[in-house]
């Protein structure tokens, strides 16, 4: 490395600190994320030869605060590759050098201000709290460096270009104050607002510009201003003193405690934002520019102590700067967002953990449209940084390369999991039982993949679980109404660029990925990670039967082949699902290879879908007593009191684990209660509206009824009735001596929670055990839990029930002579448009297998219509396993609509290919 590169030949350190400046932007990705790292230590290491670490006791000799420094002669550059050597050594760095102060005076005394042509000596600000630079010094030193500040034109930003020069003169230059640079340790609301009427009085912001430059320039400076005055003595033992005489600061700290989940901190918020509020009156913003310098700055040192230190631990007061720099108000400052604040989100990036956590709880008490508007701003720098590099998108360069765009995702999902530790969330009393019961549901299913007879268990590559989530020991399912609504963080500009394919092998090298930040996609672009995820399982099962094949010598099992006979579907469905997952539960990871007995068709898909559609039409037949039918909603419930063994029902939960894991939808109508059980949650009062709305209602009037007569007008005890298959009466008391006690003020809400409790788990519980025990066969190794929430595995399963067949038509492809502007497809799609909701349905089921909208619509099915002969009698045909609708070019309009309604109408079983 060529320390020419880094320093040049008149300048110590590189006098721009904007966002071009030694440490620019760089995608953070292999060699690039290394470099900028090691040109930033470089960095470090250099201040510490040139500026010291400030402590006139200090004993390292590599530093120039140390009495004993050895480099005291070197010239700027010779300490640049000095600077080089010590990073390659690994050499020790002085604390975190916050703070650029001189070392103590040396005993040659201090030399003279001098002026020399048109350079005047002064102090110049390289990052510390204190406004004055260092030269060194020694005792038997024959040469010093005078620092001269020549006044250039300046930058749209009104820089001041630092120059240094050598000279073999007298003895030692002691840092020389500037009097219109007042030494500012950190500020306050009342500093501010001095400061600010000063400047008006002189009609200069020079002095506020200086300040503003200097405070946000360096980490300590920040961590000390704007403290509450009853955090002197912090929540930590950090002890505080203030001497107001010569403004200075001093702090003694301690051990840091473990109380650190607190939601508590020393900063007062409401100076803070009335100090941004008075800054933002001033006309024409002239800080602007060294504000934007300063916080580049300060990101880049704040992102090495990050990643190399534990400030957070050190001192919990660092939490002090995120919580200022996320106040300053970004929207007024569009020079902020384009340059900084990407460079301040990817610095807060690397924070910890436990640092990331107790931001976010900070950040949950802010309320609901702070929330807001925080993340619509990250979305303005995520939606700036891909519009900014329109047409470089691609397998070249990523979205998940851009630091910027990176680090706005992952400070947005610290937003994210505030608002819903900030939202509604279920009582600690139902997540404790949760949690007990899904443990030992997961003990037993392990046991149960691991035991399978003949085969030696395998590891589950189950997914990991987000860290922050971890950390904050919540889950998205625990909140019920987050304080920001889920669609808020979904950033649709980012999901049309964004390669999934890409993202998921970043995932699987432990980089970026936005899997790991599935709250700001789609649902049709999670759905699209887990297809790739499951087709990749599927290949490595049907690779690990071909290498069992080889060094075992067993047969070759490469599918999940299931072969059924039409009138005997769930008997054969139930053996062969049954005697797979008995003898080796991960074959039913393989993909699914469905015969009809009889039938000679190959499975590309369109035959899985038929056998899918009509197991559920059998299975979910009322007369058939697994499920009950509820005319009002037109929803399925598990039937209480039904005959059917738990392995029926753990069928039905393998075939909707199959139809997830082989991307089939189904026709299948459950409340969404259902799929919140199957993500490890309970039914609770909430989710009786949609199961019966009727009866929600009813209990819900109950507990708003505020007249003194409730016992006497409701009449309940806490027993409560329903019928069997038979039809008989049945009755339940829901506590002991039950139908002696009568609801009343005092317990209607014990009522209401116990009718819900047995009505969602209780009376269901061993149904629904084997329900999810089938369904968590398929899925426990899938990202479905990370990437999904309960309404969108709904979609997944279920489809849409929007049918928009003009997104249909823009999707569709055309073949065998057919054209968008052919006589007959025109003639097809005004008569398509013409159809009933019940003719669509069924004409979506003749071309393509299943009446269900697919996850992000219907222009996701990728339609081919081709030329079938000339004109002729015969009926459309379509091969439902490619999609692909077979037409003879009939002649007129109506004939083809003819022979379009009929195929239609008679298609199951016959027309399909």
């Amino acid at each position: 490395m060529n320390p020419n590169e880094q320093y040049s030949e008149q300048s110590g350190i590189s006098a721009a600190r904007g966002p071009n400046s030694l440490s620019e932007q760089r995608p953070e990705t292999g060699d690039g994320m290394k470099r900028a790292a090691a040109k930033q230590m470089i960095e470090r290491y250099y201040y510490q030869l040139t500026d010291g670490c400030g402590n006139e006791h200090c004993q390292n000799k590599d530093c120039a605060s140390c009495p004993t420094f050895a480099f005291q002669e070197k010239s700027k550059n010779e300490l640049a590759v000095k600077a080089i050597d010590l990073f390659k050594e690994k050499a020790k760095l002085c604390g975190s050098l916050p703070t650029k102060v001189p070392r103590a005076e040396n005993a040659a005394g201090p030399s003279k201000l001098s002026n020399e042509g048109n350079a005047t000596t002064a102090n110049v600000v390289l990052g510390g709290a204190s406004s004055s630079s260092k030269a060194h010094s020694g005792a038997e030193s024959s040469k010093t460096a005078k620092v001269f500040v020549e006044e250039k034109p300046s930058s749209s930003k009104g820089q001041t270009t630092a120059l240094f020069s050598q000279q073999s003169t007298c003895n030692v230059i002691k840092p020389i104050p500037t009097p219109a640079a007042e030494t500012i340790n950190y500020l306050t609301e009342e500093k501010v607002i001095k400061l600010i009427k000063d400047c008006e009085g002189e009609n200069s912001w020079s002095k506020l510009i200086r300040v503003i430059g200097a405070t946000f320039n360096n980490a300590d400076s920040l961590i000390m201003s704007f403290r509450r005055n009853d955090h002197n003595i912090s929540d930590h033992g950090n002890v505080v003193t203030e001497e107001k005489g010569d403004e200075r600061v001093s702090a003694i700290r301690s051990d840091v405690s473990s109380c650190d989940k607190e939601v508590s901190y020393s900063l007062d918020l409401e100076a803070v934002r009335r100090t941004f509020k008075a800054l933002m009156k001033i006309p024409g913003l002239p800080y602007q520019g060294a504000l934007v310098n300063a916080l580049s700055s300060l990101s880049r040192n704040v992102e090495m102590e990050l990643r190399y230190r534990r400030p957070m631990e050190q001192n919990p007061n660092y939490i002090n700067i995120f919580l200022i720099v996320m106040e300053i108000p970004l929207d007024e400052h569009e020079e902020l967002l384009e340059n900084s604040f990407p460079e301040f989100c990817k610095a807060l990036g690397h924070m910890n953990m436990s640092g990331q956590a107790k931001l976010a709880r900070i950040w949950s008490t802010f309320g609901d449209d702070w929330l807001m508007q925080k993340t619509r701003l990250l979305h303005q720098v995520i939606t700036m940084k891909i519009a900014q590099n329109h047409g470089r998108w691609g397998r070249v360069y990523q979205l998940n390369e851009d630091e910027g765009i990176a680090g706005s995702t992952k400070v947005m999902k610290i937003l994210f999991y505030a608002s819903i530790i900030g939202g509604s969330m279920d009582p600690d009393s139902v997540l404790a039982e949760e949690k007990e019961t899904n443990e030992s549901e997961e003990s037993l299913q392990d046991m149960l993949q691991g035991g399978a007879v003949g085969h030696e268990p395998k590891d589950l590559n189950k997914p990991k679980e987000d860290p922050l989530a971890n950390e904050l020991r919540v889950s998205v399912l625990d909140c019920r109404k987050p304080l920001v609504p889920y669609d808020e963080f979904v950033n649709e500009l980012l999901n049309e660029y964004v390669d999934i394919e890409a993202d998921y092998k970043n995932k699987m090298e432990n980089k970026f990925s936005f899997m790991n930040h599935s709250f700001i996609l789609t649902t049709a672009s999670k759905h699209t990670c887990m297809y790739i995820d499951n087709r990749v399982r599927m290949y490595n099962e049907r690779r690990s039967s071909i290498l069992n094949t080889l060094v075992r010598g067993l047969p070759p099992i490469p599918f999940l082949r299931l072969r059924v006979r039409r009138d005997h579907l769930i008997d054969d469905a139930l053996v062969n699902l049954e005697m797979t997952a008995m003898d080796n539960p991960q074959d039913l990871k393989k993909q699914l290879i469905v015969e009809f007995e009889g039938e000679h068709a190959m499975d590309e898909g369109g035959v899985s879908k038929e056998f899918f559609q009509l197991v559920v039409e059998e299975i979910f037949n009322p007369d058939f007593g697994m499920f009950t039918y509820n005319e009002h909603t037109r929803q399925f419930w598990f039937n209480p009191t039904s005959f059917e063994n738990d392995g029926q029902f753990t069928l039905i939960g393998i075939v909707l684990g199959l139809a997830i894991y082989n991307s089939t939808i189904v026709d299948i109508h459950f409340p969404s209660v259902v799929y919140r059980k199957l993500m490890g949650k309970k039914g609770r009062f909430e989710d009786l509206k949609d199961l019966d709305p009727t009866l929600y209602a009813s209990l819900q009037q109950m507990l708003e009824y505020e007249g003194e007569d409730l016992e006497d007008v409701f009449m309940q005890p806490f027993k409560i009735g329903y019928k069997d298959v038979f039809g008989c009466d049945l009755t339940h008391e829901l506590k002991e001596k039950g139908a002696d006690t009568h609801v009343n003020h005092g317990n209607r809400q014990e009522f209401v929670d116990l009718y819900s409790d047995f009505m969602l788990n209780k009376s269901i519980e061993k149904q629904f055990r084997a329900f999810k025990r089938g369904f968590n066969l398929v899925t426990n190794e899938s990202p479905l839990r990370m990437l999904f929430r309960p309404e969108e595995v709904e979609l997944l399963i279920c489809g849409s029930t929007h049918f928009d067949f003009y997104d249909l038509q823009k999707s569709t492809e055309y073949d065998g002579g057919f054209t968008v502007d052919s006589p007959t497809i025109l003639h097809f799609w005004e008569i398509v448009h013409e159809f009933t909701e019940d003719q669509k349905r069924r004409l979506l089921q003749f071309t393509t297998g299943t009446d269900r909208v697919p996850v992000g619509g219907l222009s996701k099915i990728k339609l081919i219509i081709a030329r079938n002969g000339p004109d002729s009698d015969r009926l459309p045909t379509a091969h439902t396993c490619f999609n692909v609708l077979l037409l003879p070019d009939y002649s007129t309009k109506e004939k083809l609509k003819d022979r379009l309604e009929k195929a239609v109408d008679y298609s199951k079983g016959f027309g399909m290919l």
